[in-house]
């Protein structure tokens, strides 16, 4: 699969599971929620579309005035085909999620890795959860690490494992620690020794140019998606290299133990 309108093509032909046209999203609701984690100093504001589908869900995080509360009523009971079609980007990713995510769901994929979040208060999931995403690294000690959606514990995490993070996001300008972060992807794709990016890539438009680029390059690319995360997975051996996968309900919505799925690949071809 080399983009996402490739993928999107090929799931309205029935190519991954029933044709959209057959399946109803069952409710599409919205979730905006923030967090600031004791000792930082950056309150995280997200939103998202969510599109149920029988027994699995799709997701897709929205920039402010990308989606409003009426499409709750307009689009829930409509046709995944519709769905897929019409409306803004991140109801077409997360419907595109939905399909994918029912035709296959994480709990079910053999090649999927389970990995439990503890119970506990939100800092201590965080750093569990960034921890896994850092762990599909596999780099040596001092390689520049691009991270394209900056979360100060997985900043913190790949430090750790030895990575020297050059830092893009669209929203934040410095790290809690001080350390800059440019709004320009490309100078962190053309540098980076390997890059991690979140879903959110999906929603704005920008995926398909990271996994390009790594292709292009070489590099290996881990994508960690609450967002998208079965749209994700159809790229993995052909520019993803490793996927955190984190199907709705999500980990900061919960203080029990939840699962989210790591997925490994060889390297980009």
């Amino acid at each position: 699969m080399k983009n996402t309108d490739e993928l999107l093509a090929a799931v309205l032909a029935g190519d991954h599971g029933p044709r959209p046209a057959d399946l109803v999203a069952t409710s599409v609701f919205w979730v905006h929620h923030g967090t600031r984690l004791a000792g930082g100093n950056t309150t995280y504001l997200n939103q998202y579309v969510l599109v149920r589908l029988g027994g699995s869900f799709g997701a897709c995080a929205f920039e402010p005035g990308e989606v409003d509360a009426t499409i709750c009523r307009d689009a829930s009971g409509s046709s995944l085909d519709a769905l897929l079609r019409e409306g803004p980007r991140p109801l077409r990713i997360a419907a595109l999620d939905a399909c994918l995510s029912a035709a296959r769901p994480h709990r079910e994929a053999p090649e999927a890795e389970p990995v439990t979040l503890p119970a506990g208060t939100p800092e201590t999931r965080a750093l569990a959860r960034d921890a896994a995403i850092a762990g599909l690294l596999d780099i040596e000690a001092g390689a520049r690490v691009g991270l394209i959606g900056v979360v100060n514990p997985l900043v913190a995490a790949i430090r750790e494992r030895g990575g020297d993070p050059l830092l893009c996001d669209f929203n934040l300008r410095t790290t809690q620690w001080g350390d800059p972060v440019t709004d320009d992807m490309h100078e962190v794709l053309d540098t980076a020794d390997a890059v991690v990016a979140t879903g959110m890539t999906l929603s704005n438009g920008s995926f398909d140019t990271v996994v390009a680029r790594c292709r292009e390059r070489g590099k290996p690319l881990v994508v960690y998606a609450q967002t998208g995360s079965a749209v994700a997975r159809a790229f993995l051996g052909t520019g993803v290299t490793g996927l955190s996968a984190e199907p709705f309900p999500f980990s900061q919505f919960s203080a029990e133990p939840t699962v989210l799925y790591r997925y490994r690949s060889a390297a980009a071809r």
